[in-house]
């Protein structure tokens, strides 16, 4: 009898925790901060450099920011997209008191690692402090692993890894010395599982776990807290600048209503409650990708044997909803012929 209700208590509690995952769009964690944990309003006064602000989720990370009171700098390659987003901060921020000197428009392309220390130097110019670093630059891709130019992977790490790897490396003597200070790094459901047709993406972002990962093992001790970003699928720019396997070629598409996405507002504000709050790891996405998250990491034999099952375009319909981006890779992929 003991037995049986102890069978019973554990059946309901993981059938509990089943259901608060089917109906949340991040994990348990980030969900009870969400609700308990530090207010977003504790950024007041505090300064974020947001590197990829121009649009996506670097753009309405700033948005949320400024709403309550945060400094922030606005950094990208395109200036007259970081400019409408400094237009709509000002507004935004007009409610929190915050003037024009409290946005601060830095264009930035974080591939020129010679510009890196330039690049800080006016920001301590203007704030004479930053608290948050927020590496959120990087492109995604769609392409069959096997068809991949070694200059496209060389490309993406260049840009999506050694590029926030170095500014890191910049920021942090100032984090040192005044023994506090945060960086954020936007990495993606995809750090975590690799992901169907997108190979180099995949690479770079499980490359930033082992570095920043590896950060937070060494400073943690010494002030410095690591924030891993996970989103799953959001509505953003990405894929106008999407790799493929070709070097220099863009995918060229665009994201549509009828695609099922996070919104990007939602997923900014999660980004924001899980830097608030300082947590290690913050996984952000709809289901039935954030499920798949669980499963692999909780049984990672077991999702891998159904993921080689289901096929590799049906899981990158979970990731694209759209038969076009299933099918941009063009070759065979797992003895499926796109079509």
């Amino acid at each position: 009898m003991e037995l049986t209700s102890l069978l019973l208590y554990i059946t309901i509690f993981f059938s509990a925790i089943l259901v608060l995952i089917l109906f949340s769009d991040g994990d348990l964690t980030l969900m009870l901060l969400e609700r308990f944990g530090k207010r977003l309003s504790s950024v007041k006064g505090q300064v974020y450099w947001i590197v990829g602000a121009s649009s996506g989720i670097g753009e309405y990370l700033a948005y949320e920011l400024v709403a309550n009171g945060a400094k922030v700098v606005l950094s990208g390659r395109r200036e007259n997209e970081l400019q409408k987003v400094k237009a709509q901060c000002l507004i935004i921020g007009k409610k929190a008191g915050l003037s024009e000197t409290d946005i601060l428009l830095l264009p930035v392309d974080v591939t020129k690692l010679e510009l890196h220390q330039q690049y800080f130097d006016a920001v301590l110019k203007h704030f004479g402090t930053l608290d948050v670093l927020v590496n959120n630059a990087g492109r995604s891709q769609r392409a069959e692993w096997m068809n991949i130019d070694i200059r496209v992977d060389k490309d993406l790490f260049e840009g999506n890894v050694f590029g926030l790897l170095n500014l890191s490396r910049t920021v942090i003597p100032h984090f040192l010395a005044k023994k506090k200070g945060q960086i954020a790094v936007t990495s993606s459901v995809c750090g975590k599982v690799g992901a169907p047709c997108s190979a180099s993406y995949n690479a770079t972002k499980h490359a930033l776990h082992g570095y920043f990962e590896t950060l937070r093992a060494e400073l943690t001790c010494r002030g410095i807290s690591v924030t891993m970003l996970c989103p799953g699928p959001v509505f953003s720019d990405l894929l106008s600048a999407c790799a493929t396997d070709t070097y220099g070629q863009k995918l060229g598409s665009a994201m549509t209503k009828k695609d099922r996405r996070m919104s990007t507002e939602r997923c900014a504000r999660l980004c924001a409650i899980a830097m608030v709050n300082q947590l290690d790891e913050a996984w952000i996405s709809i289901n039935p990708v954030l499920l798949s998250l669980y499963v692999s990491q909780y049984a990672p034999s077991l999702f891998r044997s159904f993921n080689g099952r289901v096929g590799a375009r049906v899981a990158m319909s979970l990731r694209d909803s759209r038969n076009d981006l299933v099918n941009s890779c063009k070759k065979d992929v797992q003895g499926e012929k796109s079509e």
